[in-house]
């Protein structure tokens, strides 16, 4: 099985939506993610800068800058942080706010994903090594595997390494899919700062019509669990003139997040019978007309958000980022008529991990600096963590921005998770058992590129322009072409 070469995405530039450090949204296609943080994803590429000084890491000009930052050498500790949006730099700002002592200038490479150029930049920085290698960096869900477990995870150190131990993973009640996926041997090597578990996020409405209540508690056993019940409940929201979701890219997430084995077994492709499955379920959508056909991250996908599509439809699969910067700039009219419930199966989508270099272990100065940020970002539980700043919304002083699920269970259980979009629900009470009933043992680093090719096929199936057994056959013949990994 050949490596995969640079891996591709079609980027969506949500331009409007704002993130909880007052960035935009970048969210890609098929390949299943969505970043809130990046200022300008379009234009960001690699420029070092200061956190604590930059203004607009978004619109970083095209050259990596070196140097001593803020040309304090010998007084400060330069932790090198890279990202693929100004999310991570602008908690640094935090960081530094909170901790008035620490002894540490942050200098930040951003360079988006549009394109694939994070990835080879990356990659290429980790390789070269030296006082320029990154510190710390980031990777998405869409590629977080190839440096945690695949090819570029022996570039990362392992979090005892650090001090970070497992005992302070479970106080903080991390989701177990995050570490799963942050984890190799073993061995702890990365963690999202935010918890990503979906949910069903529907109209309040059209539920009361249909279903005779709006109510959580009773929504969650019309819908499911098991996608026969989710299918029941389609026919009888045609029954009332309604779609259950607006296209078949609404239930692939939960489809291939609950599957069983992952796209790669043995070295070889593998199709889960669960995934399998999503071609009879996309056709099924259309020839029924239970959904309106979309394809997500299109004008016509947030139409249905606001009920302007062409039939009404009931909701949505999705983490809370879904909601907080996606659906609320798409809403509309609809604010409040929404709310959440757990989903026929468990899943995730999405979510950003944060790495260490382990060369960073060989100077201790340094290491404790690493080791006491990632904490920071992503186990300290106290009212001055990020976990606390980003559940509640609180990351400005003075301001009430956007309420995030969040990596510790235990942060989300005393924080406020009520949202107007939602009619004042504590959106929290659904999103912790969704973080935990999620896996992250179905990933493998090739899934960006794999899902592109496997929705495009389902799509021609789905829309009748080939057989099944055809459709099956050339997912194949493209994944063998593209990545040189034959199927089973």
């Amino acid at each position: 099985m050949k490596r995969a070469l640079s891996m591709t995405t079609a980027i969506v530039l949500l331009s409007s939506v704002l993130t909880a450090c007052g960035g935009n949204s970048n969210a890609s296609n098929d390949g299943g993610t969505a970043n809130a943080g990046n200022a300008n994803a379009g234009n960001a590429s690699a420029n070092n800068t200061e956190a604590n000084t930059n203004a607009d890491a978004g619109n970083a000009a095209a050259n990596a800058n070196t140097g001593d930052a803020g040309g304090k050498t010998g007084e400060k500790i330069t932790i090198n942080l890279w990202s693929f949006t100004d999310e991570i730099p602008n908690m640094t700002k935090k960081y530094l706010e909170t901790h008035p002592d620490a002894n540490v200038d942050f200098k930040t490479t951003v360079i988006a994903t549009t394109d694939g150029a994070y990835q080879p930049a990356l990659d290429q920085a980790l390789a070269g090594g030296g006082k320029d290698a990154p510190d710390l960096y980031a990777a998405e869900s869409a590629f977080v595997l190839k440096y945690t477990q695949g090819d570029a995870s022996d570039y990362a150190a392992n979090y005892s390494d650090l001090g970070l131990d497992d005992q302070q993973v479970k106080d903080a009640g991390i989701a177990q899919y995050s570490v799963d996926i942050g984890s190799k041997d073993g061995q702890l090597k990365g963690l999202a700062y935010q918890a990503t578990g979906g949910a069903f996020i529907y109209r309040r409405s059209i539920a009361k019509e249909v279903f005779g209540t709006d109510d959580p508690a009773a929504i969650k056993t019309n819908i499911g669990p098991g996608w026969d019940k989710f299918f029941d409940a389609a026919a009888k929201l045609k029954a009332k003139g309604y779609g259950i979701v607006s296209g078949d890219g609404d239930i692939w997430h939960p489809i291939e997040n609950s599957s069983d084995k992952g796209w790669i077994v043995d070295g070889k492709l593998h199709i889960d019978p669960k995934r399998e499955q999503f071609l009879d379920f996309s056709k099924q959508l259309k020839d029924k007309g239970y959904s309106n056909g979309t394809t997500d991250w299109t004008e016509a996908w947030y139409a249905d958000m606001s009920g302007t599509g062409k039939q009404p439809i009931f909701g949505f699969f999705g983490p809370a980022w879904l909601i907080n910067y996606v659906m609320s700039g798409q809403v509309k009219d609809t604010t409040g008529d929404w709310a959440v419930t757990e989903p026929p199966t468990g899943f995730f989508w999405g979510g950003t991990w944060l790495l260490a270099n382990k060369d960073v272990v060989k100077d201790e100065a340094k290491k404790a600096a690493v080791a006491d940020f990632i904490k920071w970002v992503t186990l300290d539980t106290s009212d001055t963590g990020l976990q606390n700043f980003w559940a509640n919304g609180t990351m400005k002083a003075g301001e009430q921005g956007t309420k995030d699920s969040v990596a510790s269970s235990v942060v989300m259980s005393k924080s406020d998770g009520k949202v107007d979009l939602l009619g004042g629900q504590n959106m929290f009470e659904v999103f912790v058992p969704a973080n935990a009933n999620a896996t992250g043992k179905n990933l493998t680093q090739y899934d960006e590129s794999i899902n592109l090719i496997w929705r495009d096929q389902v799509r021609q199936y789905a829309e009748g322009k080939k057989s099944r057994e055809q459709t099956l056959k050339d997912f194949k013949q493209k994944v063998q072409d593209q990545l040189g990994i034959d199927s089973e």
